[in-house]
């Protein structure tokens, strides 16, 4: 056995840990780049980074990244001799903020290092110092390698990726997601759970992430709904939270599956928010795997891990695997997850959404390869 394991070279959790930003800043520079999703949000973390003597430059996220944007945010963060960046917000400020500090030291242009479009190449060298705080409780992109951008002129979405996307600091702090509304809250949480589920039966999965998981899993099923029904309640925030670091810090290390496969060809198509179309395609995905690995691969372990999967989140030791895809998908009607065709995903749509999906990187995750047939039929259901 081998693996590997790398994070943000310092993790903070806890309420109230967002003021401690602005000393760690001043330990990384004298001049950040803020990049926010809401200046109105982020108005006490600039003023303590004012009042910590650090000169914040605002920049202002107000959907999610594209080429263009983070381009022009790395220029202003080099016009204003900026050495720190702080990000913080929701999944598409952290990953500008993640971008932005790999580009101002790595050299040659951002096309060097885009997957899919580009030429793939890794970052490899350490960003500028950034600190991640998320705001939503799903991405955990505050300790992941890779940063997530938007090519609005070919609709589709694609990753810098490598060891220099790795933040210096990420905090997080379960109070920033109190206001988050239900909707939000779901489609977040449900990314969380998707980026607990499909490490833990990745054919990457590790002793190391196994446990990170069942953590993970655990704290989701038990507080997604209630933090849906109950946004102040701390407990399920707390669990939210942890769940959506936990799903980070699994992906980054024993890589994805078919959902994120086929979510991010969706995202650029449809414009759907990213944590809605994991939603709506775990359940779907979860079934499809079953069936095929019942059919073509009986003896493959993930269908043990599919069981222990289902006990997991229903919390019966008589659970199957079925059992597992079953609760997920009643979960997420519960909590409101509309169907993909309603942010105009069509039929025609889905021969190129199937052939890019089956390009993508975190494909190559999968317990087994899903035939065209199989992700056509995810598509008839989930829209």
């Amino acid at each position: 056995m081998r693996f590997e394991f790398a994070t943000s070279q310092k993790i903070v959790f806890g309420p109230g840990t967002v003021h401690e930003a602005a000393p760690a800043a001043c330990a990384f520079g004298q001049r950040a780049l803020v990049v926010v999703n809401s200046l109105e949000r982020a108005a006490a973390l600039i003023a303590d980074l004012q009042s910590a003597g650090l000169a914040p430059l605002p920049c202002l996220v107000s959907d999610e990244p594209d080429v263009a944007a983070v381009l022009d945010a790395t220029q202003q963060a080099r016009q204003a001799g900026c050495d720190v960046v702080v990000a913080m917000g929701g999944g598409s400020a952290l990953d500008t903020g993640k971008a932005v500090a790999a580009l101002l030291t790595n050299p040659g242009e951002i096309g060097e290092y885009l997957e899919v479009i580009g030429k793939g190449q890794p970052v490899t060298l350490p960003g500028a110092a950034c600190i991640a705080i998320p705001t939503t409780a799903g991405t955990g992109t505050e300790v992941t390698r890779n940063a997530v951008l938007t090519i609005r002129e070919k609709r589709v979405k694609v990753s810098l990726r490598g060891p220099g996307l790795l933040t210096r600091l990420a905090i997080v702090d379960p109070e920033l997601s109190y206001s988050l509304p239900p909707e939000l809250t779901a489609s977040t949480g449900m990314d969380a759970l998707t980026q607990l589920v499909e490490p833990f039966v990745s054919n990457a999965a590790n002793p190391l992430t196994d446990s990170i998981c069942r953590e993970g899993m655990r704290r989701a099923a038990r507080s997604l709904a209630q933090a849906c029904a109950h946004g102040d309640d701390p407990a399920a925030r707390e669990d939210m939270s942890l769940a959506a670091l936990f799903g980070g810090l699994a992906l980054a290390n024993a890589r994805l599956g078919a959902v994120h496969g086929m979510a991010g060809p969706i995202g650029g198509l449809c414009h759907a928010p990213h944590g809605a179309v994991c939603a709506r395609l775990l359940p779907l995905i979860m079934s499809a795997n079953l069936r095929a690995l019942r059919s073509r691969q009986p003896d493959s372990p993930a269908l043990e891990r599919y069981t222990e999967l289902g006990r997991i989140l229903t919390g019966s030791e008589r659970a199957s695997a079925e059992d597992g895809a079953a609760w997920v998908a009643g979960l997420a009607q519960t909590i409101g997850i509309r169907p993909l065709g309603a942010y105009s995903l069509a039929r025609e749509d889905f021969p190129a959404l199937v052939e890019q999906s089956q390009k993508a990187s975190s494909m190559k995750g999968n317990p087994l390869l899903l035939t065209d047939g199989e992700l056509t039929g995810v598509l008839e259901a989930a829209i």
